[in-house]
């Protein structure tokens, strides 16, 4: 299952990313928001965290107005590993060398169908399991 959320300022991305997730029968839990209300998106980046570290969802998604603040919020928490991503080539690079499990984005940054090829992309790479990785990754969690 994907975890979804995001601040205000990614609301509307969220509903297009949400499309894309239900068009590809993808399993999926928005954690919010629900609307274009002001919230904080410490909150939800803490929801979507916890759902990956306590199993119930394997990535996540996470959006606000540029996704920066969300994915500082998300790499808080140890064990996550968030990546900042707005094209193609960096949703792949952080799937395969540092087993990202959060994608984060800009909803005032990037396009839907971009953000949707970049989600796609993000979804659909594996972890490369090299060793050089791994022991990277290791030290980051350490």
């Amino acid at each position: 299952m994907i975890a979804i959320a995001s601040d205000h300022g990614g609301f509307a991305l969220k509903q297009e990313i949400i499309a894309y997730l239900k068009a590809q029968n993808l399993a999926f839990k928005d954690f919010g928001c629900y609307n274009e209300d002001a919230v904080d998106y410490p909150d939800y980046a803490k929801a979507v965290a916890h759902s990956i570290l306590d199993g119930e969802c394997e990535k996540g998604i996470l959006i606000c107005g540029t996704g920066i603040g969300i994915s500082i919020a998300a790499n808080k928490i140890k064990g996550i590993r968030c990546a900042l991503c707005h094209d193609v080539f960096s949703a792949e690079a952080t799937r395969l060398h540092n087993d990202a499990n959060i994608i984060a984005m800009g909803g005032r940054v990037i396009g839907p169908s971009h953000a949707v090829k970049v989600v796609d992309t993000f979804l659909n790479t594996a972890f490369s399991n090299d060793e050089r990785h791994k022991r990277r990754i290791t030290k980051i969690e350490d």
